[in-house]
């Protein structure tokens, strides 16, 4: 008996898009603002956001903590998400923050 050639599985492998996944996150700064932005890994985003090199949003009220975090299945969602979320008012913004607190305490 002859294994099967792994030719193209590994080729279907090769070809197949990057599926490390995107995250659209919320950071409250310290005058209650809420910055929202896209990354790979988030944890390490806001550490930047923290050192005052993250975004130039955080020059003038420090970023104070991550408060809500959303998987996406790839950049491009993540980036259409983002823009969504850009456009809604805050006290909307604050559901979200107040929706993922509520899940997190589950």
């Amino acid at each position: 008996m002859s294994s099967p050639d792994p030719t193209p599985a590994i080729a279907a492998e090769r070809s197949a898009p990057d599926s490390k996944p995107w995250f659209v996150y919320l950071v409250r700064a310290a005058n209650g603002a809420l910055y929202c932005g896209i990354s790979d890994d988030p944890l390490k985003r806001f550490a930047k956001h923290q050192s005052g090199k993250g975004a130039r949003f955080f020059l003038s009220s420090p970023a104070v903590a991550l408060v809500y975090t959303e998987a996406c299945r790839d950049k491009g969602e993540a980036l259409r998400q983002e823009r969504l979320i850009k456009k809604l008012r805050k006290s909307a913004k604050e559901c979200l923050v107040a929706s993922a607190g509520a899940t997190a305490s589950l």
